[in-house]
């Protein structure tokens, strides 16, 4: 498995990396970062599509998904209307996974990557059409990308990735609604959990593993707002047409609890010696002809 992931993508990215190294001008590593960065972001983006696709259209149904869970308390209707939910619209609720599960072991792989570039050690490895530059810069704009970054890194990651969380977040989804879905929850809880994890994680890894992660996390924002203005707004417009999905006493909370609420009133107009004797308070409701 080492061997593998070795010839798989750690040896094409580190060639890469030196490749661009040895292009820019000044042998600078940051500006080759960015520019392998890109590459890799730019050959993810139609899986990233994809997932923002699916990511986008679970949102649009959230107020369907909503209304199930409302009628179905048994778990067992309520995964099964989902899943009939989910066939009938095309939509697979993993999919919008699929980004972070290819991106961590590409990050784990560039991490060294990045450290290896840091000497010439990692020169055998090379491609033979690949020229080594003699002597690659560490200093970007002032850092030193071989070492810790404690402050000017570490808050663009964080801002960069509070950013792309925010835009991730949906936007039509009441209060109330997610105050009551766990899932939406965790997602409000997570869009201030990840930045300051992310800040924290960049100050203690090298400079250039968090300039990797800004450029990054930013080309993700700009295709998050690409979804957001040109992709969602067409899975809204295909999802109107579902019927909307109601439990049967919908139409019956409100006058239960009206009722519910006149009887407590009334039993403490009661004495104890009149609830003894069993008396009884009947409640009319004059009805509107």
């Amino acid at each position: 498995m080492a061997f593998i992931i070795r010839e798989l993508l750690y040896r094409p990215f580190y060639n890469l990396l030196i490749f661009f190294a040895e292009a820019v001008p000044g042998h600078s590593l940051g500006w080759a970062i960015i520019a392998l960065t890109l590459l890799i972001r730019i050959l993810l983006l139609p899986s990233s599509l994809r997932a923002a696709r699916a990511q986008a259209k679970l949102q649009a149904l959230q107020p369907k998904i909503n209304a199930i869970r409302r009628k179905h308390k048994d778990q067992m209707e309520q995964s099964k209307a989902l899943m009939e939910l989910y066939k009938e619209e095309g939509v697979s609720q993993f999919g919008a996974c699929l980004p972070m599960l290819i991106q961590f072991p590409i990050l784990i792989v560039l991490y060294r990557v990045f450290r290896d570039s840091l000497g010439t050690s990692g020169y055998a490895l090379l491609y033979p059409f690949i020229n080594p530059p003699e002597s690659i810069s560490h200093f970007f704009f002032g850092l030193d990308l071989s070492k810790p970054e404690l402050w000017v890194l570490p808050i663009l990651a964080g801002l960069s990735q509070y950013v792309l969380s925010y835009l991730t977040m949906p936007k039509n989804i009441s209060s109330e609604s997610q105050n009551q879905d766990p899932t939406q929850m965790m997602m409000k809880q997570m869009n201030f959990i990840l930045p300051l994890s992310t800040f924290f994680f960049a100050r203690i890894m090298p400079a250039a593993v968090a300039l990797y992660w800004v450029v990054t996390t930013v080309f993700g924002a700009v295709q998050q707002w690409y979804v957001n203005k040109e992709i969602k707004p067409k899975f809204m417009a295909e999802i109107s047409h579902l019927p909307e999905i109601a439990s049967p006493k919908q139409d019956e909370v409100p006058e239960k609890k009206k009722k519910d609420y006149l009887s407590k009133v009334m039993d403490r107009r009661l004495t104890k010696s009149e609830k003894k004797v069993g008396v009884d308070i009947t409640i009319r409701r004059k009805d509107n002809k």
